[in-house]
């Protein structure tokens, strides 16, 4: 499967090291483009995000429970008018890439849908893959303890997602056609949470949250944005495990973004 970027992108995957590779004009692909989107319904908001092509192998059926919800080969449409309830069956309808092949269960999100944290992970591994639930494990119960430290929970305080919604085959990186096909669906966890704070947990969050290369090193200690939304930087808990003098580091993190979340009351 390829993915079509711009020159901009491309350069950045690269410089991440990351293989980006051209189309291919194979015989044995189903198409070669894109589709042009299919028409209004009446009332339906046009969506103004560019279009991403992304070649495939197959075309995933529209899935019988979610009558408005259009399933292309590139996307799932109307994501920006979803709530809650309509989010979450989208992504577990969701065929848009080679991901959902190996799945057991999508993993939508999980904790308090007022909260002022959200927490942004990477992807799902196995644990998580079995469970349908962000963090579990080892890692999952680091993050219960940092997150308690600051008197938050995943019930009740803050709110747990991921950047992709289904399992790295192997637990392998994050591709960039996938992490362009699980954006819009944080994105919209993002509008409709409007948390006060977003804590971006490892390398992949990170890169796909601020759209940068730099390493984690260098973007700690600096508030970020996305969608408006201050975005502290940090390690990820499965890392933190691994490199256990970073844990101060990762402690100063969640001070500054304490603070930060303080001074916006």
């Amino acid at each position: 499967m390829s993915l079509q970027l711009d020159e901009r992108r491309r350069a950045m995957l690269e410089e991440m090291g990351v293989r980006v590779f051209a189309p291919q004009r194979d015989a044995s692909r189903v198409v070669d483009e894109a589709p042009p989107p299919p028409p209004l319904q009446a009332g339906e908001q046009a969506d103004r995000r560019p279009a991403v092509t992304v070649h495939a192998q197959r075309i995933p059926q529209p899935h019988p429970a979610l009558p408005s919800v259009a399933l292309s080969r590139s996307r799932i449409s109307g994501i920006e008018g979803m709530e809650w309830e309509a989010l979450q069956q989208a992504v577990a309808a969701c065929q848009a890439c080679k991901l959902c092949e190996g799945r057991r269960n999508t993993v939508f999100g999980v904790g308090d849908l007022q909260a002022d944290w959200l927490v942004v992970g990477e992807a799902p591994g196995e644990n998580e893959d079995l469970q349908g639930e962000p963090f579990v494990g080892q890692a999952g119960k680091l993050l219960d303890n940092m997150l308690g430290a600051l008197g938050v929970s995943r019930r009740s305080g803050a709110y747990i997602a991921n950047v992709l919604k289904c399992r790295p085959p192997g637990n392998r990186n994050p591709e960039p056609e996938e992490i362009a096909q699980c954006e819009p669906f944080l994105r919209r966890q993002v509008e409709l949470l409007r948390p006060k704070i977003i804590l971006a947990m490892g390398r992949f969050a990170v890169q796909a949250l601020l759209q940068t290369n730099e390493p984690i090193g260098r973007l700690r200690g600096r508030v970020h944005r996305y969608s408006d939304v201050p975005v502290v930087v940090t390690y990820h808990p499965a890392y933190l495990l691994r490199n256990l003098p970073d844990k101060a580091k990762a402690w100063a993190d969640l001070c500054l973004a304490q603070a930060v979340l303080r001074e916006r009351g």
